[in-house]
């Protein structure tokens, strides 16, 4: 089954290592308990890595953002929440949800059968109404997220973690415009922001990493530092978080990329002229 991942999921198998390695922790962020399970099946599509190689570059970037988006969804108050490219992610299991939530993972069917069956295997049982949705996000996933019961005049809370930057420019906005025409007013979004790359940054130096060609060559940059203003000219009102004022507020030190990089939220604002711009 692991053979059959695509490369950019392989990828899910190592942030599946770094939260493994963080739900060790005496003083971990959060506790992902499938985490280990998903790194030890995923093992064998993983290419060899050197010490010192991607995996410790972003341990610190992979922690925080977990921990972000954990806050994020479930301070969002709302009801239905999706998960872009869901991975290898289980805040489905391990997150305390209220009741009547309903979480919806969308993700190619091959990444969501080696899951299921990771998770089956672990026993695991979601603490919210959890639906799978499989889907290319580059093709016509809006309907078959409608189909599989998302109902779009719901605030939804939408997380498009370590998505973007596989994805194009002209690509990303196409992603983002579909989210905003089935995201009722109220509903929230998150995702990645980096407003540049200098040299030293931790894209810089990934780029050239021994052994790294394996994420790298993946890499398309989505929305770059536009990402604040194409949300607030496409109907949401965004903010902007660094990694450092997070790793400061979580008691961890930053790493020398955190003030570059960071993460985007927004708030989908009422339409203009009161009329709904919702799909129905």
């Amino acid at each position: 089954m692991t053979g059959s991942l695509p490369a950019v999921s392989r990828t899910a198998v190592g942030v599946a290592a770094l939260r493994a390695a963080e739900s060790r922790r005496p003083d971990r962020l959060f506790d992902d308990p499938y985490a280990a399970a998903f790194a030890e099946a995923g093992r064998s599509a993983l290419p060899a890595e050197p010490a010192g190689g991607l995996g410790a570059m972003f341990y610190p970037q992979v922690v925080i953002r977990t921990r972000f988006y954990d806050g994020h969804l479930l301070g969002s108050g709302c009801g239905q929440v999706v998960l872009l490219a869901a991975g290898l992610d289980t805040r489905a299991f391990r997150l305390p949800w209220p009741d009547g939530t309903r979480l919806f993972e969308l993700d190619l069917p091959e990444v969501l059968a080696f899951k299921d069956q990771v998770l089956a295997g672990r026993g695991a049982e979601p603490a919210c109404a959890r639906v799978v949705v499989p889907a290319d996000l580059r093709e016509d996933w809006a309907t078959a997220l409608r189909g599989a019961g998302f109902d779009p005049a719901v605030p939804t809370a939408w997380l498009a973690e370590g998505l973007l930057m596989y994805l194009t420019g002209a690509e990303a906005e196409r992603l983002l415009t579909t989210v905003g025409e089935l995201a009722a007013p109220g509903s929230r979004i998150a995702f990645e922001h980096r407003p540049g790359t200098p040299p030293g940054s931790l894209i810089a130096r990934a780029k050239v990493a021994a052994g790294g060609e394996h994420v790298t060559s993946l890499w398309r940059g989505g929305l770059g530092g536009r990402a604040p203003e194409w949300l607030a000219t496409h109907g949401w009102q965004p903010s902007t978080v660094t990694r450092a004022e997070l790793a400061a507020a979580y008691g961890r030190p930053s790493d020398d990329d955190a003030t570059a990089g960071g993460f985007v939220t927004a708030v989908r604002l009422p339409p203009r002229g009161g009329q709904s711009s919702t799909l129905r």
